[in-house]
């Protein structure tokens, strides 16, 4: 299976059924798991013959793929939107970066289905092929991880934070924030309160700009 042309199908128009087999296929992924999950149950979850599925993919493997990178580039554009809401014009960068901290854990939220294939992902990942594996990072966690650097970047251009290598800070950041409160959820699963939440993201805040912040030079 070619990566080009399984992204080519995923962002052709997608007429009714497609989207009823995409729809049901990233249910039951996320439900079942990857080996589990079978064409025969995503047809009747889609309400279409097997035959039809077929028609559409190749074999599950693509199937996957498609749902799995449709999914990770809505979440991927919706970074880039909450980027652009808190971090293009910074009045304060600790105020600015926590607020972009807390709606970007919050997105999470909005695409439940999505974030229920991350965990299949993260707990099959030796099940799953290695190429998959690939394209999804790159389309998805690696490509939301390299928006925020040029942000940083900018950033650092103001004086506000002292950085030599924006995307070695953007993953800091990432680590700090985003990820412990995803690692500590489980992606959504087992939520954590609105306090909890803030806590672990004004911690991160502070403790990346005591790594960056412009006092940072002078240490």
């Amino acid at each position: 299976m070619g990566t080009e042309a399984a992204t080519a199908g995923m962002r052709r128009g997608m007429p009714e059924k497609r989207q009823a087999i995409t729809r049901a296929a990233r249910a039951v992924f996320g439900r079942e798991g990857y080996s589990r999950a079978s064409v025969d149950v995503i047809a009747v979850e889609a309400g279409v013959s097997k035959r039809t599925i077929y028609n559409h993919f190749t074999d599950k493997e693509e199937l996957f793929q498609t749902v799995a990178l449709e999914g990770a580039e809505q979440v991927t554009e919706a970074v880039g939107q909450i980027l652009e809401r808190h971090l293009r014009k910074v009045v304060d960068v600790r105020e600015d970066l926590i607020a972009f901290g807390l709606e970007r854990v919050a997105a999470v939220t909005e695409f439940p289905d999505h974030f229920a294939l991350v965990r299949t992902i993260e707990a099959e990942v030796t099940r799953i092929p290695a190429a998959l594996l690939e394209v999804w990072k790159d389309v998805g966690p690696l490509s939301s991880h390299k928006k925020l650097a040029p942000y940083l970047r900018r950033i650092a251009d103001l004086g506000l934070l002292v950085l030599d290598d924006a995307e070695r800070a953007a993953n800091h950041f990432n680590l700090l924030t985003i990820t412990d409160v995803n690692q500590r959820t489980f992606y959504g699963a087992l939520p954590l309160s609105e306090t909890e939440i803030s806590d672990v993201v004004v911690d991160g805040v502070d403790t990346f700009l005591r790594l960056y912040g412009p006092g940072a030079a002078a240490r």
